[in-house]
């Protein structure tokens, strides 16, 4: 495929046929995911390559508390897991939501899930003495965890980047055998898509870019 087409057409797939992954795809998958940018070309990025049906079934009740108050927060029309905007439910109105359970099923039943991790012992975090979450250290893991997508596009197949079980990172750490100084970063389910989207919505550039400062002047076409 042509670089565009698979930028363009690479979706949140979640609904996968039974079509097994061979490893040799994997491999290739990641063989050409490898070359993503990283800070100071450490590559710190791990992938843990899981198929164990018992490891899959301790991940449903890692996810589940997470996306539990995730919906919860959507049904009263709040922005989830926001750091600004905190909740206004209280624990005892998030417990009284269901996890969907379907939707925690379709992530670990997928054929295959690759666990990203990234070494923070590595990682250059600029922002992490600013009074905020830092978000800069993602930049040297997350353009992997997107090249993994695309080239699973390339390859016929298709997953989605989800974080969900991060809100339990202590306990998969355990589970997995992932050392103390790798932080989560992504769980990609992978499979045959039972259907290939080729058309996605996104914002037009003009709603998002701007020239030379904020509220400046939109790009020209």
């Amino acid at each position: 495929m042509e670089l565009y087409d698979v930028m363009r057409t690479t979706f949140a797939a979640r609904d996968f046929t039974d079509d097994p992954v061979p490893d040799a795809d994997i491999r290739r998958i990641l063989d050409n995911a490898r070359f993503a940018p990283s800070g100071g070309n450490r590559q710190g990025w791990r992938v843990l390559v899981v198929r164990d049906p018992a490891t899959r079934q301790t991940l449903g009740p890692l996810i589940a508390p997470t996306m539990q108050r995730y919906v919860a927060q959507v049904r009263a029309g709040e922005a989830p897991w926001n750091t600004i905007n905190p909740t206004r439910l209280s624990d005892e109105e998030i417990a009284a939501v269901e996890p969907p359970q379907a939707m925690i099923d379709k992530l670990t039943r997928a054929p295959v899930i690759l666990m990203v991790f990234v070494d923070l012992s590595v990682v250059a975090s600029f922002d992490s003495q600013l009074d905020r979450i830092g978000v800069i250290s993602g930049a040297s893991v997350y353009p992997f965890v997107w090249n993994i997508l695309m080239a699973a596009r390339n390859e016929g197949y298709g997953g989605t980047l989800t974080t969900f079980v991060g809100g339990r990172e202590p306990q998969l750490r355990e589970l997995l055998g992932v050392p103390d100084e790798y932080a989560f970063a992504a769980m990609i389910p992978m499979g045959r898509p039972v259907k290939q989207l080729t058309k996605l919505t996104r914002k037009a550039v003009d709603d998002f870019a701007m020239l030379e400062r904020w509220g400046g002047e939109r790009l020209g076409s």
